[in-house]
C-alpha cells in the first residue's frame, strides 16, 4: 500500500478550498483517507495554510510520499526543509 499526502478538495463551485489528506495512492481524489494534516485556502490573500507540522513529519518519516503541489506547501512552510535536516544528519 502506498501512502499519498495529497489535497482533497472541499467548497462550491468556483470556490475552492483544500484539506491536505494522507490517504492510500489508490482511493479517489475526494474519497477516504486516512488523516487529514491541515488545510489550504488558495483564495485569501496571501494563501492561508494551516498544517500540523509534528503529524506531517511523523507521515514523511513513515515513508508517505507527498503530490507535487503539497511538495510546494510544505517546502514554503518549511517542513521539507525539516524533514531533510532530520533524515540525513544522523
Amino acid at each position: 500500500m502506498s501512502v499519498k499526502i495529497r489535497l482533497k478538495r472541499m467548497g462550491s463551485k468556483k470556490r475552492p478550498f483544500y484539506r491536505v489528506v494522507v490517504a492510500d495512492s489508490r482511493s479517489p481524489r475526494d474519497g477516504r483517507f486516512i488523516a487529514q494534516v491541515g488545510t489550504y485556502n488558495p483564495l485569501t490573500e496571501p494563501a492561508s495554510v494551516k498544517l500540523e507540522e509534528e503529524e506531517i513529519l511523523n507521515w514523511l518519516n513513515n515513508g508517505a510520499q507527498p503530490s507535487d503541489t503539497v511538495k510546494n506547501i510544505f517546502s514554503k512552510a518549511g517542513i521539507m526543509k525539516k524533514y531533510h535536516e532530520a533524515k540525513y544528519t544522523k
